[in-house]
């Protein structure tokens, strides 16, 4: 499927690709998991099974994750598993390929970009991701 989820996540713009994104849910409760990556906001029920919060943009920038959780939640598939990106907002819908990236950006996570108000937006590539935040939850479960 073409196109991507427009999100809003630590002041940048992200798309996610379609085809990935199972729901996209409002007032998501986080449950905090002691231990846990810097990236990772904790646990949360989606259809009766347990599945991690990554603050997106936390993973992405490498920024620390804000005090709050945002309560906005967007439930994708990620190297054929459940994960939860915690985004400041959804945006809406945008039914467009995108292009590849420009040469000389750095965008190691993005599989091409789109052009939204004058702004390109990087279009998250969620197999690199999946190995990312991988490596993260790895790395947490060893600090336990």
């Amino acid at each position: 499927m073409n196109g991507y989820l427009l999100v809003r996540s630590s002041a940048h713009a992200f798309g996610l690709p379609l085809g990935a994104v199972v729901a996209v849910v409002d007032g998501a409760q986080t449950v905090p998991v002691p231990g846990a990556s810097p990236c990772v906001r904790g646990i949360t029920d989606h259809r009766g099974r347990m599945v991690t919060v990554v603050h997106l943009g936390a993973l992405l920038l490498g920024t620390t994750l804000p005090i709050g959780p945002s309560g906005t939640v967007v439930f994708a598939r990620c190297q054929d598993k459940p994960v939860a990106f915690e985004v400041d907002d959804a945006d809406e819908v945008v039914r467009d390929p995108g292009l590849p990236a420009p040469a000389g950006r750095r965008l190691p996570w993005a599989s091409g970009v789109a052009e939204r108000d004058d702004l390109l937006v990087p279009i998250v590539d969620l197999d690199v991701v999946g190995e990312r935040l991988s490596s993260h939850l790895d790395a947490g479960s060893d600090e336990r």
